[in-house]
């Protein structure tokens, strides 16, 4: 495996990205971005599924990481359930829902099998190096 120097060399995080750039699409381009309460939850759980990634990766621990990673996968589920709120009161498009969500399960999926190749690995982190 290639040595990861930079959060944004993780396709977790450039997925994560992505999933936050459609979002904000959304917002501008559909009735959604006048939904004010809803928008800003969904601006928020978007946004964390990166900013988790980032936040964790930053703290150079191998078990932090993994806490973080776990929040952004939550903050993803979450997202998620806030499409399917966005959808049920015609605010997006089925196409949209779907293609949406599809990106939210594949993060879903790319994390839990980042934290599990973790689980499983012997490096600590950077924080635990000895120079």
């Amino acid at each position: 495996m290639a040595k990861v120097e930079h959060f944004e060399d993780l396709e977790v995080w450039q997925l994560g990205r992505e999933i936050c750039r459609e979002v904000e699409y959304l917002f501008l381009n559909t009735s959604l971005g006048k939904r004010y309460k809803l928008r800003d939850q969904m601006d928020s759980s978007s946004g964390s599924i990166m900013d988790n990634i980032a936040e964790g990766f930053g703290r150079g621990g191998n078990m932090e990481f993994r806490n973080f990673l776990g929040y952004s996968r939550g903050s993803c589920t979450e997202l998620k359930s806030q499409l399917y709120r966005a959808r049920d009161k015609n605010l997006i498009s089925e196409e949209r829902f779907k293609n949406l969500s599809e990106k939210c399960e594949k993060e879903i999926a790319k994390l839990t099998a980042f934290i599990s190749f973790l689980n499983r690995s012997d490096f600590k982190g950077s924080k635990f190096r000895k120079e």
